[in-house]
């Protein structure tokens, strides 16, 4: 069978294992590297992989040759924790920050969330869409090419709505694909201060069946904090989530740790989220139950502080992680995915290896995605992030710079030499 095209003479191919569920311990470090390799595409998917001169069977005619000596390809890179779409921006706290007020201390001033609640209800849906399309368009510039995208700043059923509107629009719209999580469990709004039972009670009698029933969500999520929602009422949601058909995913241990962790190892959520403050006992849990820990460096980064998740005692002890932007507007206003993993590297001792297979293979696990994407097996999507460097190593030694030269979404070339294609 002919290509449609053959990208040819990459100095390197980055193609993670794909062994059926996601990657962890020893397998983390693990990936198949090809030198002076190509991909060939046909119809919008991998027909092959290799080493040197593709197999005169692979060409024809009318296949369209593309050298890319000198740079490195990678699956598509996915980020699989975000809170894309709000309105107003927060740099306002940031002096806050910078004098040492926490962020829980914020939002209890009415801050964090509930100001960017207060912007986002005033948003109309134009000012949402626009405004979460530039950051698609960085964020497919950076390499991107799925994006999970939470609802989270309404917290009233309108702006809900419209926030997952938004998203299901973005989906058809744009080059990178969306996959949608419904969080209206972020925080406790104004209206409900000190009634968070209440206000779950109400997510799970109005809302979460009007999100099934328009099918604007496929995962739902909670924050699992002190002085926000508990673990009890964090496991109600959840699990009237899955009664209702959604995939599960949970925000815990971020400040404190307060049972999130033991909710999601009950529920076998897809994921938990965060995790800077995760237990010992917590990580044995998540390993045993095959959890997957999505770790938000940035997050860490951002706050200033320095205790970032325990990354390698989570692999090491089996738990299978990804690591995502958490962009926001708040605790994290970043698209940097190359930035993410670099700091997954410098702050966290992960090897280039670990962190590549945290954003390809296993972030395609963490959206459920990895029967379509994730890596380069025969039939899979061609999303495919080119980096113009000489290898692995130095697309994370070589920091705080945006290498990506091209990126293919679905066999297209959407991105030429860094510029978005119309």
């Amino acid at each position: 069978m002919s290509a449609d095209k053959i990208l040819i003479h990459f100095n390197q191919i980055f193609n993670p294992y794909d062994l059926g569920h996601p990657l962890s311990g020893s397998d983390m470090n693990d990936a198949q590297i090809i030198e002076d390799g190509y991909i060939a595409i046909k119809d919008g998917k991998i027909l092959a992989l290799g080493s040197g001169e593709p197999d005169d069977k692979l060409k024809d005619e009318h296949t369209e040759i593309i050298d890319y000596s000198g740079k490195i390809a990678l699956p598509g890179f996915i980020d699989c924790h975000t809170h894309l779409i709000y309105g107003g921006s927060r740099e306002h706290e940031f002096a806050q920050k910078l004098n040492g007020v926490s962020y829980l201390e914020i939002l209890e001033q009415g801050g964090g969330i509930l100001s960017t609640v207060r912007s986002t209800r005033e948003a109309d849906f134009d000012n949402l869409y626009n405004k979460s399309k530039r950051l698609l368009d960085y964020m497919v510039r950076y390499g991107v090419t799925t994006v999970e995208a939470k609802s989270g700043y309404g917290l009233d059923w309108e702006t809900e709505k419209r926030q997952l509107e938004v998203c299901k629009k973005l989906n058809e719209d744009h080059t990178i694909d969306l996959v949608s999580t419904f969080m209206a469990a972020h925080a406790v709004p104004p209206e409900y201060k000190g009634k968070s039972g209440e206000f779950i009670d109400m997510i799970i009698n109005d809302m979460l069946p009007k999100v099934k029933e328009e099918n604007l969500a496929e995962f739902c999520d909670i924050f699992c904090e002190k002085n926000v929602f508990t673990a009890e009422e964090s496991e109600k949601l959840l699990s009237a989530a899955k009664d209702l058909g959604f995939k599960l995913r949970i925000h815990a241990d971020e400040i404190e740790s307060i049972g999130g962790v033991d909710v999601a190892a009950k529920l076998k959520t897809t994921s938990a989220e965060h995790l800077m403050m995760i237990t010992d006992e917590g990580i044995k849990k998540m390993a045993e139950s095959q959890v997957i820990g999505d770790l938000l460096p940035a997050t860490t980064f951002s706050l200033m502080q320095d205790t970032y998740a325990p990354a390698r005692k989570m692999i090491e002890a089996g738990v299978p992680i990804t690591l995502s932007t958490d962009c926001n507007p708040g605790s994290c206003p970043t698209i940097n995915i190359q930035f993410v993993a670099q700091l997954g590297c410098y702050q966290m001792r992960l090897t280039p290896i670990e962190v590549f297979n945290a954003i390809t293979i296993n972030a395609a696990y963490a959206v459920d995605r990895a029967d379509q994407i994730g890596n380069f097996d025969v039939e899979k999507q061609a999303d495919i992030t080119i980096m113009d460097c000489p290898n692995v190593d130095y697309s994370i030694y070589f920091f705080a710079t945006n290498l990506v030269s091209d990126v293919y979404k679905n066999g297209q070339h959407v991105v030429v030499d860094g510029q978005i294609q119309a």
